[in-house]
């Protein structure tokens, strides 16, 4: 019973020890530091509930005591979800060994006041929102072996002071901020086995000296800036596992001196800028499993061997510019080697056959090289290949059979070469297949069932080819297809309804073929269908309304095919980004579920048979940046709601029967590119307002009945690239502030009622190319001869104006223009020279007074004109003759009337005493006139005209030979 009590007692003392011996000498005990500093957490998760006066002190949640409960030697917290600072009240427990802190959600500084703790041994940080530089007291840290502080928000430069913790072992500050360059310094850690320095801003050179840190097992220095030559030194550090240099900036060759390095497991230097070749002494490292060396600038050939690395696994050297051939012995069988990539440099011949030898391959990739010659049938030798990738080369002939044999295949990428004929049938016996790539090649026939039973397969991809017939019936057997790609190809007939049950498909692109028949009904099961372009097809029919069951559509594209009926199934989808149903004959009203799809960002539904108005609700898709519905008959006013459209980038509804006025609110779309409100029936002016859209490209207002003048405020569209409002009413002069458009390229203001002269500010459009037309207008005034700077002018088409005088020799310096009009309009003069080339047409209608090829010379227009001034006085002489001599001949018929008047009067006397003998007599020379009237063209009359009807006849011959005489004299002037 007495020993109890004394057991009691021991206890009592020990623990009263244990209390005296963790107080401080200012009489503070770690108890309350440690509640000092967890006051500075928050502990969301309780796990420092018991960090509490009730519990002993070597209890509480990640603290651990020394072996006599005499000292707190270590603290982990770690994955404890802390936030807040780290306090400085760390400082006071002075016989900590360990602080683990990491993975938590801790902000603020480093304290400085860390470096206090000079017994400990590990510091580790990490996985935090630490901000803020190294502080330099961590140098004190002199017992220090293991500082990770890495994954944080970290700034500044390593400090050099890290050099004085002689006893570090484990340096990581990767995934952080620091710059500036590695100091000198590290060389002096002769214990330091990891040094992890990646994912930072690190920059210059890696020091000389890193060659001091002769136990370094694994440097990571990869994703830095850190430039200048790989450095020699590096081979002096025999121990060295793990070599990590990828994706920094060095340069010169690889050096020699890591031959030497005789443990090194893994050599990355991808993403570099090295040059020269590999250095052959590269096959000296026997322990070698890795080694990348991809996207440099390494040239020359393949030197290195698997006859020597016979430990090798993974050999990277794609990306480079490697030349010649694969070596012959560059495998033996019973290599390791499993992963080969050569991808992307400029390898050439055919099939390298030696690599045959690496039976153990799983990955091989040598795309993108200038391989050719047809693939061996041997390659089914490889039987552990898993990937095969010979994409982006020249191979040609067909794909062998033999490739049926390669039953652990997964990947199989032979796009983009020049294979030709079918796919052979052997390939159903790939159960493993995923993805299979042809496209891009010469391939034909049919696609054969047999690919049905490659059940594995999730992507089909044989684009740009020559595949004929129609989808195998069986294709939805392809339970796990993703991703179908059959686009430009020569496929036809129906898609089989099998494909319905291809439930796992996301993109199907039929496009380009000659795909005919309606949706099968079957569509309603793809219900995972992301992308479907059917265009450029015979497809027909209305849809089936079960696609309003595909509630993940986003991209559509049904164009240029016969489809018809209504479009609502389409409009189930509020996914919905992108809607292409242009060239079909869709008909009735847009639907206004459309405007559910608030996603939509481009929808193009022109050359269709759609009626009625803009639904009103589409003003709340806000995300939309393209509408097409121009080629359609819709009718009505554009609707203010529309106003919604605020990121409208393409508006676009020309064609069809749109009314009223052009709305001010088009003004206030900042984005807008393109706005095409041509051939409607468009009433009032054109709104100043759109002078507000700062990124116009094309504005064309055409064919509308817009009248008013042209805004001075288009001069503000300074990314206008073309304006055309030809066709309307426009009046008044051209506003001079389209000088302001220096990027306009096609100025259109023909069929208008402008006037005025043309500006002479549109000279300063020094981009205009395509044509510049103000024709068929009022224009007045000369063609200013600053035209002429317009020198990449192509058509120019100033025709049906009142424009006079010359036309200025200035624009013969239009080298580039190919049509030209300046019909029908007062000019004169002589013409450039260099229009001799254009058609008599370009000059017509200009009152005879130009001159110059084609036109007559200006000597040959100035003698005509001459002749036409001598014919004028001639026509004058000549008419005073005709009327004297008519005058004469008048009076000398009158006379000889009066004379047969008398006679008449004897032989009428006469024939009541002959009985009518003379009567007879006189009707022959009633005749005889009769013949001389007819020649004057009154050949009808029968009897004698009265010599007042003589004379008329007479005037009316001298008329008509006047008008001849004045036409002959015209007809050389024409």
């Amino acid at each position: 019973m007495g020993s109890v009590h004394l057991s009691y007692l021991l206890l009592f003392l020990t623990t009263l020890g244990v209390v005296l011996a963790v107080s401080s000498p200012d009489g503070a005990s770690d108890f309350n530091w440690l509640l000092r500093i967890k006051s500075k957490f928050v502990d969301p998760y309780g796990v420092l509930e018991n960090w509490s006066e009730g519990t002993t002190i070597c209890t509480w949640n990640g603290v651990a005591c020394s072996d006599d409960h005499s000292h707190i030697v270590r603290l982990n917290l770690s994955a404890s979800g802390l936030e807040g600072p780290i306090s400085p009240e760390f400082a006071h427990l002075t016989s900590l060994r360990v602080i683990d802190l990491s993975d938590n959600f801790l902000n603020g500084t480093i304290p400085p006041a860390l470096g206090e703790l000079h017994n400990l041994e590990e510091l580790l940080l990490f996985s935090n929102f630490l901000t803020g530089e190294i502080p330099s007291e961590l140098g004190r840290l002199r017992k220090l072996q293991v500082l990770r502080i890495g994954a944080n928000m970290l700034t500044g430069q390593v400090i050099p002071e890290i050099g004085e913790l002689s006893e570090l072992r484990v340096l990581a500050l990767a995934y952080c901020q620091f710059s500036g360059k590695i100091p000198n310094e590290i060389g002096d850690l002769k214990h330091l086995i990891n040094l992890d320095l990646q994912q930072n801003s690190l920059s210059g050179p890696i020091p000389e000296s890193i060659g001091g840190c002769k136990n370094l097992q694994n440097f990571a220095a990869s994703n830095n800036r850190i430039g200048g030559h790989i450095p020699a030194s590096i081979g002096q550090l025999e121990s060295l596992d793990i070599l990590n240099l990828a994706n920094n900036s060095f340069s010169g060759s690889i050096p020699v001196e890591l031959s030497h390095l005789s443990n090194l497991k893994y050599l990355n230097l991808f993403g570099n800028e090295l040059d020269g070749e590999i250095p052959f002494e590269l096959n000296q490292l026997v322990q070698l499993e890795t080694l990348d060396l991809s996207n440099n600038n390494l040239s020359g050939t393949i030197s290195l061997l698997n006859t020597y690395l016979k430990n090798l696994e993974t050999l990277s050297l794609s990306g480079n510019f490697l030349t010649g051939s694969i070596p012959s012995n560059f495998c033996v069988r019973g290599s390791s080697l499993s992963l080969l990539i050569l991808a992307d440099n400029k390898l050439l011949g055919n099939f390298p056959l030696g690599l045959l030898n690496c039976t153990s391959l799983r990955q091989l990739d040598l795309s993108g090289n200038n391989f050719g010659g047809m693939l061996p049938r041997g390659l089914d030798r490889l039987e552990s290949l898993t990937d095969l990738l010979l994409n982006n080369n020249s191979f040609t002939g067909t794909i062998p059979p033999e490739i049926g044999n390669l039953t652990n295949l997964e990947d199989l990428y032979l796009f983009h070469n020049m294979l030709s004929g079918g796919i052979p049938v052997e390939i159903g016996k790939l159960q493993r297949l995923r993805e299979l790539y042809l496209y891009e090649n010469q391939l034909s026939g049919s696609i054969p069932r047999e690919l049905t039973n490659c059940s594995s397969l999730t992507c089909v991809d044989f684009f740009g080819n020559q595949f004929s017939g129609s989808l195998p019936d069986a294709i939805g057997r392809l339970k796990n297809l993703e991703i179908l790609q059959l686009r430009q190809n020569e496929l036809s007939g129906p898609i089989p309804p099998s494909l319905g049950y291809c439930r796992k498909l996301q993109k199907l692109a039929l496009a380009d073929n000659k795909l005919s028949g309606s949706l099968p009904p079957t569509f309603r099961f793809l219900s995972e269908l992301d992308l479907i372009t059917l265009y450029n097809n015979s497809f027909s029919g209305p849809l089936p309304e079960s696609l309003s069951l595909l509630k993940n559509l986003s991209k559509v594209n049904f164009s240029h095919n016969k489809f018809s009926g209504s479009i609502s199934p389409l409009a189930g989808s509020n996914s919905l980004t992108a809607l292409d149903l242009t060239n079909n004959s869709f008909s009735g009203p847009i639907p206004s579920e459309l405007s559910l799809s608030k996603n939509l960002t481009r929808l193009r539904l022109a050359n269709n048979f759609f009626t009625g108005e803009i639904p009103s609700e589409f003003g709340q898709l806000e995300e939309l940046r393209f509408l097409d519905l121009s080629f359609n008959n819709l009718t009505g006013d554009l609707a203010p709601s529309l106003a919604g459209l605020k990121n409208l980038g393409h508006f676009l509804l020309s064609s069809n029967q749109f009314t009223g006025e052009i709305p001010t609110w088009l003004g206030g779309i900042e984005g807008l590119g393109e706005l095409d409100l041509s051939f409607n029936n468009f009433t009032g002016t054109v709104p100043a307002e759109l002078g507000n859209s700062p990124k116009l490209l094309k504005l064309s207002l055409s064919y509308n009945t817009l009248s008013g003048t042209i805004p001075q405020e288009l001069g503000n569209l300074t990314s206008l690239n073309v304006l055309n409002l030809q066709r309307n009413n426009l009046s008044g002069s051209i506003p001079s502030t389209l000088q302001k458009c220096q990027k306009l390229y096609e100025l259109r203001l023909s069929e208008n009622n402008l006037s005025g002269s043309i500006p002479i500010e549109i000279s300063s459009l020094s981009e205009l190319q395509v044509i510049l037309d103000l024709s068929k207008n009022h224009l007045s005034g000369g063609i200013p001869s600053s035209l002429g700077n317009l020198v990449k002018l192509e058509r120019l088409n100033l025709s049906f104006n009142e424009l006079q005088g010359k036309v200025p020799q200035s624009l013969g310096k239009l080298s580039s223009l190919h049509r030209l009009n300046l019909s029908y309009n007062h000019l004169q003069g002589q013409i450039p020279s260099t229009f001799s080339g254009f058609p008599l047409s370009s000059f017509i209608g200009n009152d005879h007074k130009l001159c110059g090829p084609p036109l007559l010379t200006c000597s040959e227009l100035k003698g005509h004109e001459r002749i036409w001034q001598l014919s004028k006085a001639g026509v004058v002489g000549i008419t005073v003759a005709i009327v004297f001599t008519s005058t004469v001949i008048c009076m000398v018929l009158l006379y000889i009337m009066l004379r047969l008047w008398c006679n008449w009067k004897k032989v009428t006397i006469s024939c009541s005493e002959t009985g009518g003998f003379e009567s007879k007599s006189r009707e022959g020379e009633n005749w005889v006139y009769g013949e001389e009237i007819k020649s004057g063209q009154y050949w009808n009359t029968t009897s004698i005209v009265s010599s007042k009807e003589k004379q008329i006849s007479k005037e009316t011959c001298m008329f008509h030979y006047s008008v001849s005489l004045s036409d002959s004299t015209e007809k050389p002037l024409v």
